[in-house]
Parts: C-alpha cells; sequence; structure tokens
C-alpha cells in the first residue's frame, strides 16, 4: 500500500494566491510587480512575499478598489503594500466559494468607502482601511536586555559602542537601552567604592 501525503495533495492551485492561502489569517503582502494576466483574470500581482510564480489575481471588484484608492496606472503600486484577507462570503453564480479581498492598503490618507456591485443590479459600499506602517525589526537581539545586568564595566563599555551604531535608525530602544547601561555601571561603581 502507497502512503500518500494528503497535506500535498489538499495544496491550492500552485499558479495564484487562493483563499486558502490565508485561513490562518489576513497576510501583508508588498507589491513587487503588476503585469498583465489573460482575459479571465486581466491583473496579475507580483508580491515579495509569494514571488512572481504564485500572484495575487484579484476579480473585477477588488480591481476597483485598487483604481479608487491608488489610480489606475500601475507603476506607483510597486513598493506598496496590501493586507489580503479570506472572505468565505464571496459567491460566484449563486455558489458560495470564497475568495480574497482587500482590508487595508498602504498609502491612503484615510478610510475609503467604495460602492461595489454585490449581485446584479445591487451595489454595496465596500470600506477599505489605511495600513498602518509596520515597525522594522529591531536589529538589536532581544537578548541584549538580558545580558546587561551581569556586565562588567569592559562589557558595559562595549555595549555603549554597539549600541551607538544603532542611535539614528532605533533611537528610542538605544535610549532605553542606554539607560540601563548607565544602570549597571552606576552599579558596578557603587560596588568598588564599599
Amino acid at each position: 500500500m502507497t502512503d500518500i501525503d494528503l497535506v500535498a495533495a489538499a495544496a491550492p492551485r500552485s499558479d495564484q494566491i487562493n483563499a486558502d492561502d490565508l485561513i490562518g489569517g489576513p497576510q501583508i503582502v508588498t507589491i513587487t510587480e503588476v503585469r498583465p494576466g489573460n482575459s479571465e483574470q486581466p491583473v496579475e500581482i507580483v508580491t515579495a512575499e509569494f514571488g512572481p510564480a504564485r500572484p495575487y489575481k484579484p476579480g473585477k471588484s477588488m480591481i476597483r478598489v485598487l483604481i479608487e484608492a491608488w489610480g489606475a496606472k500601475s507603476q506607483p503600486y510597486v513598493g506598496r503594500k496590501l493586507m489580503l484577507y479570506r472572505d468565505p462570503e464571496i459567491t460566484f453564480g449563486k455558489d458560495r466559494v470564497g475568495g480574497i479581498r482587500i482590508s487595508a492598503m498602504s498609502d491612503l490618507d484615510g478610510p475609503k468607502l467604495i460602492a461595489l456591485t454585490k449581485t446584479r443590479g445591487k451595489r454595496a459600499p465596500f470600506r477599505v482601511e489605511p495600513l498602518k506602517e509596520q515597525p522594522a525589526p529591531s536589529k538589536i537581539p532581544v537578548s541584549f536586555d538580558a545580558k546587561i545586568p551581569t556586565s562588567s564595566l569592559e562589557q558595559c563599555a562595549q555595549a555603549r559602542d554597539y549600541l551607538a551604531k544603532y542611535a539614528d535608525t532605533e533611537p528610542e530602544r538605544v535610549a532605553a537601552l542606554l539607560d540601563k547601561v548607565t544602570a549597571r555601571e552606576t552599579e558596578l561603581a557603587q560596588e568598588v567604592t564599599e
């Protein structure tokens, strides 16, 4: 008897991002390219997260959202971000099939309310939010904090030199860590005088 990998068998079509890719929750993607698709799916949005082999192929409603929010020309889209989510209520004909929608977009001044066709002859408002800028992850390891309370004076001096490299890019984190280094140096100085 052959042992079949059912996970691989259940994987969604691999030529595009699918709603099943977003079952775990919404995902922020960064646009690297917008290219023409085919007559059925005329737009392909390549993202850094899924790569050129698995573009986001928005339906007509989400294409209208993109046009309303960012304009009809795609060149400015490169580098911008979308938050995509799985909407199980999307229908195809009378069948509920699920699909991908956009919940937030970078480069918006405020929320946008866009009237989209829900069913033939009926429109409904669709809201898209501005995507809040995500802070870049710190280049200073989390373990750095834990080492300060046991540092020697020499290690405190090395810590100051190390933190100086990040003073421009992470000023708040560097200031907080330097306060801890100063407190440790004060503690060590008091131990010497006792």
